[in-house]
């Protein structure tokens, strides 16, 4: 009964093996390994000679499409019929997109008792480097003839194994293929590492330093997994697989919750998402010690769990901010969360629970490049967030302004009638005089107090109009950018289809004609036209906003160290929508030390001198050679701002009471005369001098001095 029973076991095998179908290769093929082609046998040791698997009668067929390999096997063989009906004596056997340790083919000369070895780090003279990162062997098979194989498998990582065998033309064919997606997929990359590098510097916001560090590991891992790390790193397939690959994952996964936690201002949330925020980048850091420690297949697990968990809780993170107010969380959601979807795919290809095809293999690089897309219209959506918030202060400031202008004017004839009143008052009686004095300088405090804020507005309203033109330039650039880029979509799905069907000339046709009528090479520099104008047009902005920073704070209360060369600029930017282009503003500016200063009331200073020289300038009835210069100088212990245009001057008794409050030499309407009195009040506030030089038709100097030491 026993004999039987091992009879029976035996033809079962070998029907098993007789149902398996035998692996043709045509000319222009490529074909999956899939479960009817072989049978399978595990080695859990790795230990098992050729000469024992070739014997063993374990191997036994597997409903999976493709075939799986798990950590606690480690080694798998397959066994197949491989028929070439190709031209070509060999026929490439290759493994994509796995993180394989090792893989070898054996296989008998007909009339041999001896197995011939070969394995994917045999040398392939006649592949350039670039094609010899993928994982493969070209097994020697004649045309027109059939040989049984067997591959070894070895891995440290669950995960599907995705094998083809190619004719040797389709092989290179592919090759080239992944190649060209490879290089612009790190086209891409690099583009918007650059790009976004750029922005850093010009935004100055730390979210872009992590997004490009993110950007960076994602090219790197992505690489590494392509198998290109054998050509620029090391060709020890060991060290890439146990060592790098997971240590480029775990730093791929803290620039994301470094971006994460700048983007989403998970600082300023509740203590208890900051506590969790902790315990994620503790998750990450528990694979990178699986790492350390040798444990790879620990790591590999510990990474997927992690990927898995900050995807899930970062979603939930955005969707609550979101509700919160925080807009900018939309376009950031809506990223991650095709980044997570790609990421759920991923793992399930690699757990055989969906079918391995082009599409999923290459689901990461779909999901990186549109997330890449929406991160980006996330930051930017980000400053525009700001940039709103912003503009309604500033309309708010300008309301302000307004009202503070009429209370000006009002209050203005108000002073003149109380004037006219306690002048006929101190006739009458002496015991008003007090009075009517403090009742003068009371109105006078207030005056300063809306001089101020009667100057910012009318410096918003310029400034309103001199923001509109760089805005609307970029606005105008969005259209035509769209637009080329849907021509070039369209030409990558017509090639895309091509692909399908290499064999359609038809097809080819229409992709060449359709390529000639869009002009690529056209588009191509439209592109980068439209783009260099939008970047011009957002730096310019960036300028503007800059220079209004330091203007909105005019009544701070504590000193901060000032670059004065740097106040002086955002000055000349703010006045230049209200300068005639025949003024010509012209500074020198020597190198300064920071001083201890009020940033805010010090540009207020720069801002009514600069305002008083060019409506000087302006009040000329004829204008040659108008210039503006702006002096600074380093002393031993003081600075100094040398201002001085070529203005009709001033004769000396003007001179001695340009500081008086409501003196002007302008006409009733055009000012109140307390523009140089508030000057000259910050001045002292700063324990400064100010000195004034000027003689009727030689223009006018005002020379001032900042202490180093002030406290």
């Amino acid at each position: 009964m026993k004999g039987f029973l091992v009879l029976l076991f035996l033809l079962f095998q070998s029907a098993i093996v007789y149902a398996l179908d035998t692996l043709s290769v045509n000319e222009g093929d490529s074909k999956f390994i899939a479960h009817n082609y072989y049978s399978i046998l595990n080695d859990p040791d790795g230990t098992f000679q050729i000469r024992d698997v070739a014997k063993s009668t374990k191997f036994h067929y597997t409903d999976q499409s493709l075939p799986f390999i798990n950590y606690s096997t480690k080694v798998i063989w397959l066994k197949l019929i491989l028929k070439n009906k190709t031209t070509q004596p060999f026929v490439p056997i290759s493994i994509t997109s796995s993180v394989i340790d090792n893989f070898d083919l054996y296989f008998k000369y007909p009339n041999s008792e001896e197995f011939v070895h070969l394995d994917s780090n045999s040398p392939h003279s006649h592949l350039n480097q670039f094609e010899q990162n993928l994982i493969h062997i070209n097994c020697i098979i004649y045309p027109d003839s059939s040989r049984t194989i067997y591959l070894r498998i070895k891995s440290a990582v669950n995960t599907v194994i995705p094998i083809q065998a190619y004719s040797a033309n389709e092989f290179l064919q592919s090759a080239s293929m992944q190649n060209i997606a490879m290089g612009g997929f790190m086209g891409v990359i690099i583009i918007m590492a650059i790009y976004n590098l750029l922005l850093l510097f010009i935004v100055k916001d730390i979210s872009y330093l992590y997004y490009v560090l993110y950007i960076i590991f994602l090219g790197f891992n992505q690489m590494l997994l392509k198998g290109y790390g054998l050509n620029f790193i090391t060709h020890d397939k060991i060290i890439i697989n146990n060592i790098i690959l997971p240590i480029t994952r775990v730093l791929f996964g803290y620039s994301i919750l470094m971006f994460v936690y700048e983007f989403l201002q998970i600082k300023s949330s509740s203590k208890a998402l900051n506590w969790f925020y902790a315990f994620l980048f503790l998750l990450y850091t528990s694979a990178l010690v699986a790492v350390i420690f040798g444990r790879t297949h620990l790591a590999y697990n510990i990474i997927s769990i992690s990927a898995l968990t900050i995807s899930i809780s970062l979603i939930s993170i955005g969707i609550t901010l979101y509700l919160k107010g925080f807009k900018p969380a939309k376009y950031f959601m809506f990223g991650w969360t095709l980044f997570f979807l790609s990421i759920i795919f991923s793992v399930a290809r690699n757990q055989g629970l969906i079918n391995y095809n082009t599409f999923t293999g290459n689901i990461i690089l779909y999901g990186s490049a549109l997330e890449l897309i929406l991160f980006s219209a996330a930051l930017a959506d980000k400053i525009n967030f700001y940039r709103r918030q912003k503009t309604e202060s500033q309309l708010a400031a300008l309301t302000i302004a307004l009202e503070n202008e009429r209370l000006i004017t009002e209050q203005n004839l108000i002073l003149e009638n109380r004037v006219n009143i306690r002048t006929r008052e101190l006739i009458e009686s002496n015991q008003n005089l007090s009075r009517s004095i403090e009742n003068q300088k009371a109105a006078q405090m207030q005056l300063v107090d809306t001089e101020k804020m009667a100057s910012l507005g009318q410096l918003t309203a310029g400034i309103a109009h001199e923001i509109n033109n760089p805005i609307n330039f970029v606005s105008s650039n969005v259209n035509p950018l769209r637009l080329d880029f849907i021509e070039v979509f369209n030409l990558i799905d017509k090639y895309t289809e091509l692909e399908q069907d290499p064999q359609n000339e038809e097809l080819r046709t229409q992709i060449l004609q359709y390529r000639n009528q869009i002009d690529i090479k056209y588009i191509q520099e439209e592109i980068l036209t439209l783009l260099e104008g939008i970047e011009e047009g957002a730096s310019r902005t960036k300028e503007i906003v800059d220079s209004l920073r330091t203007f909105s704070r005019t009544d701070e209360q504590s000193l901060k160290l000032a670059d004065i060369n740097k106040a002086v600029l955002n000055t000349l930017v703010i006045l230049r929508s209200t300068t005639p282009t025949y003024i010509a503003i012209t500074p020198v500016l020597n190198k300064l030390p920071p001083i201890n200063c009020y940033p805010g009331k010090i540009g207020q200073v720069l801002i009514n001198v600069l305002t008083n020289a060019i409506q000087a300038i302006k009040s000329k009835p004829v204008h040659h050679d108008e210039n503006i210069s702006i002096t600074t100088n380093d002393h031993q212990n003081y600075i100094s701002i040398e201002i001085t245009d070529t203005g009709p001057g001033m004769p000396a008794e003007v001179k001695q009471r340009i500081y008086e409050p409501f003196f002007t030499t302008k006409d009733v309407g055009e000012g109140t005369g307390l523009g140089l009195s508030i000057v000259f009040g910050i001045i002292e506030k700063h324990r400064g001098t100010i000195d004034v030089i000027s003689e009727p038709g030689q223009g006018t100097s005002f020379l001032i001095k900042l202490p180093k030491d002030l406290v």
